[in-house]
């Protein structure tokens, strides 16, 4: 029985070791998805250790009825599969702002709607670190909205991102 709990336990530290990898200190990229409608957001990673990691990704569009930015805040845990391709989980958070323009309905004018919210989030997701300075991953964050204004309190989105590691 002692021999079972050594070999177990000996096991679970190799599989743990074998976890560790280097992980880029600086990662800059695009992180592509739905994102309540941002679309595109500038990604940032910036390593801390071994196996975690620092995420910041900035959203932001403009069009002739919306002005929105997102701004949000990851720490993450990642793991070795094989070779490059790691997964990572993580949690933050993050604030957003969005005004709309000014509208018409026979004739009156009314202020268009504008908001700024907090939210908590997390964050599962796949990559993948080429043997050239480049990598791809795909992830999923659901996000929890701290605003009685909105309708929806939860949003997420799936998104493919590719960065330049450095």
């Amino acid at each position: 029985m002692k021999k079972l709990f050594l070999s177990a336990f000996m096991l679970l530290g190799l599989a743990f070791n074998a976890q560790a990898q280097d992980i880029s200190k600086n990662a800059l990229g695009l992180r592509l998805g739905d994102n309540d409608g941002f679309g595109a957001e500038i990604s940032y990673q910036r390593g801390l250790s071994k196996s975690n990691r620092l995420e910041f990704d900035l959203g932001w569009r403009s069009n002739n009825n919306v002005d929105a930015f997102k701004l949000a805040g990851l720490y993450q845990w990642v793991w070795n599969i094989d070779g490059g391709f790691n997964w990572y989980a993580g949690v933050g958070g993050g604030i957003g702002s969005w005004s709309a323009d000014d509208y018409y309905i026979g004739g009156t004018r009314y202020d268009g709607p504008s908001e700024t919210a907090v939210f908590a989030a997390g964050d599962i997701g796949i990559e993948y670190n080429f043997d050239v300075p480049i990598q791809l991953s795909l992830d999923f964050r659901p996000e929890f909205y701290f605003n009685d204004n909105l309708a929806d309190d939860y949003g997420s989105d799936i998104a493919l991102s590719i960065r330049y590691r450095f």
